[in-house]
């Protein structure tokens, strides 16, 4: 079941384009443990063997498997009542974090996102980096856009958190498509 649940969320992402063949991760949270996509896995094609369990607190003979965002998946876990983590990399969201310190929805997602804060605003950001920041955005918060690196989405399940990505792609879209409507009328 668990399989399941990461293979159809995977897939989503994937076939959406809000990742590239072998980027993003998912996780969920099982009391002091998780379950995270291994490092490197193909979100569109998970197997068992991509599903990699591990400590909240601290590392086993698993963790070297792990995601490489495996330590922002742990800080969100300890900071949050999360049971669920999407990271995916949004092309519109994340185009919009290079230019702007937060998105702000122009459209009906405001009401269900509000305003997502870029957080690491331009800093040379690495995976796994910024842990403890984007966790205590993610304290009052659905999701947030990581500067030039993607999103990150909480729930209590999979699907949730996958709901939130793409209503932040969703408006990401459509403030772009304001933005050239604008410049398309000047000049």
């Amino acid at each position: 079941m668990l399989l399941s649940q990461f293979q159809t969320i995977g897939r989503e992402l994937s076939t959406r384009g809000l990742v590239t063949s072998h980027s993003g991760n998912l996780s969920v949270r099982f009391d002091e443990r998780l379950v995270i996509t291994r490092r490197g896995s193909m979100l569109g094609s998970l197997t068992e063997q991509d599903l990699i369990e591990t400590g909240i607190n601290k590392n086993d003979r698993m963790t070297p498997l792990a995601s490489s965002e495996l330590g922002v998946h742990r800080a969100i876990y300890r900071a949050t009542r999360a049971q669920a983590v999407v990271h995916a990399h949004p092309p519109h969201a994340t185009a919009l974090s290079l230019v702007e310190k937060e998105i702000v929805p122009r459209d009906e997602w405001q009401d269900v996102i509000g305003t997502v804060p870029v957080v690491g605003w331009g800093l040379d950001v690495k995976p796994g980096s910024l842990g403890e920041e984007i966790a205590d955005a993610l304290k009052n918060r659905h999701v947030v856009i990581v500067y030039g690196h993607g999103c990150f989405a909480v729930g209590q399940l999979l699907e949730e958190a996958f709901s939130f990505t793409t209503v932040l792609e969703e408006a990401a879209k459509v403030l772009c498509l304001l933005r050239s409507l604008h410049t398309g009328n000047t000049g």
